[in-house]
């Protein structure tokens, strides 16, 4: 079919003409692809470059943009420029970190005030502050990249602990320059470090830059670079901002460029609309949703197996891969079941008695520690989801449910986090019950209850990332509790027997 533009996709066509940089809000289902390929068909004699977020985005790009654009990942480019020097390193085997430290030369612990260090949570810090230089735009190696380390919450703590750590990343950095191998394991995010250091120029009459919302200030450095040489479009949606905790930020909403706006979304009807609506003003997010009148969406609670549960954490993924493949459902994991496993492993050690090197688990030596720290220390009841369900099921029943896993071509149901399901979507989406509503304050209301805290930017941007993933029919359960909250705007319903749109006839 012919492609007809949407009043905002032919206002964007009008801006791109013009040769200045933008900046596109495109919200969830509103076709950012689609307008994108529209824009470079309508401006046949320009070439440019399109920078796709992972490499299955480029590839379904590729086959949609025209030929005169180019769509690649940074990292393949940055592989092209010199990352292929080091294919022999990017092939060699997995090291634990702390096997890394040893021969970094981190062998003794360490004591930062009361806490002592072991050599394994040193060489994981140690490499941790490598990535964190990788994901930034600095020039050079420096403290601020060494990260906190549990139970060093302090600054001049943290001060002691970046003096310590900062030579052996200094030292680990400077193994990787070597293509013929080193001590440290040579990642991807290490060439396009190694790239943008040398201040690459991309050729081309525009680069189109997706998922801007979530880019790693190297990349942006890379991108503002090319201001002065091409047209710069940006496009994302500034309330799918999900990964600022590994140090992506939005570079769309402070981009000096002409901002437009993609509202109407094609993949679900008005009533996901309201839904979506209801956690973009929660977001603080600068636009609003319309869905499309003939998309029969419903959402309510129940109706039925859902095609995707979506998860707030990795230890409710695994609560519920465990009641699915209880009950006979055949199951996938997006992502595979790698991190489960790995931390099913890592209580089985502390529960027999031996260290952990699982780097969430590391300063434990036995699995009383965990508990007690999980049960009554404030900065440890992100464990205690985890310590209930390795108490309740044990590890063994973990591994074997990870065992059980199917490919997703062959499941009834997907599981997932929200984090994973981004750019994905399913006829049908259940909204698990760990996505838990904010704490209570001290204060109380007029009778008699604890009011809560308020509902958080970032908890909001991920409500709204999951609750968009539906196309026919959402079960919105696992975030109820928002329809009791002080927040909650409008003072619309959660959960309800399911209400939707009829499609148009």
């Amino acid at each position: 079919m012919p492609f007809s533009p949407t009043d905002e996709q032919a206002a964007a066509l009008e801006a791109f003409r013009s040769g200045g940089h933008l900046a596109i809000q495109a919200g969830a289902g509103t076709g950012k692809t689609s307008t994108l390929v529209f824009l470079a068909e309508q401006m046949p004699v320009r070439r440019g470059r399109y920078l796709a977020f992972n490499r299955a985005i480029a590839l379904d790009a590729a086959a949609r943009f025209p030929s005169t654009v180019q769509c690649k990942t940074a990292h393949s480019l940055a592989y092209a420029a010199l990352g292929h020097l080091f294919r022999g390193r990017l092939n060699s085997p997995r090291r634990p970190g702390w096997r890394i430290g040893q021969d970094l030369g981190l062998h003794t612990p360490a004591r930062i005030g009361q806490v002592g260090l072991m050599p394994a949570t040193l060489s994981n810090a140690a490499l941790r502050t490598v990535t964190r230089f990788c994901q930034s735009a600095d020039p050079e190696l420096a403290h601020h990249h060494v990260p906190y380390v549990r139970g060093v919450d302090d600054e001049e703590g943290h001060a002691e602990v970046a003096d310590l750590i900062l030579p052996y990343a200094v030292k680990a950095w400077a193994d990787l320059h070597d293509p013929q191998g080193g001590m440290v394991r040579f990642e991807h995010d290490h060439y396009l470090k190694m790239w943008a250091l040398t201040e690459p120029a991309l050729p081309g009459d525009f680069l189109l830059l997706d998922e801007a919302q979530d880019t790693n200030p190297v990349l942006e450095q890379i991108v503002l670079a090319q201001k002065e040489r091409t047209q710069i479009v940006m496009v994302g949606d500034s309330a799918q901002a999900i990964y600022g905790w590994r140090g992506a930020r939005d570079v769309m909403t402070r981009f000096a460029g002409h901002h437009l706006t993609l509202t109407r979304s094609f993949r679900f009807g008005p009533a996901l609309a309201i839904e979506a609506n209801r956690w973009l003003t929660l977001a603080g997010a600068p636009i609003r949703l319309s869905g499309a009148p003939d998309v029969p969406t419903t959402v309510g609670c129940g109706s039925g197996r859902p095609d995707a549960v979506l998860c707030r954490t990795n230890v409710g993924a695994m609560t519920e891969v465990l009641s699915l493949i209880a009950s006979g459902t055949a199951t996938a994991l997006v992502g595979g079941g790698d991190s489960l496993r790995a931390l099913a492993w890592a209580a089985r050690d502390l529960i027999e008695g031996r260290r952990t090197h699982h780097p969430e688990l590391v300063l434990f030596t036995t699995w009383a520690a965990l508990r007690d720290y999980a049960e009554h220390d404030p900065a440890g009841s992100d464990l205690q989801p985890f310590a209930n369900l390795i108490d309740e099921h044990g590890p063994d029943a973990i591994l074997q449910a990870v065992d059980r896993l199917v490919p997703e071509t062959d499941t009834q149901v997907t599981v997932s986090t929200a984090h994973k399901a981004k750019g994905r979507q399913w006829a049908r989406v259940r909204i698990a019950s760990d996505f838990t509503p904010p704490a209570d304050t001290d204060e109380l209301d007029a009778q008699g209850q604890p009011v809560p805290k308020p509902v958080d930017e970032a908890e909001a941007r991920l409500a709204y990332v999951a609750v968009t993933r539906a196309r026919r029919h959402l079960d919105p359960t696992g975030l109820a509790w928002i329809s009791q909250h002080p927040d909650n705007p409008a003072a619309l319903a959660t959960c309800a027997p399911a209400r939707g749109s009829s499609p148009a006839r």
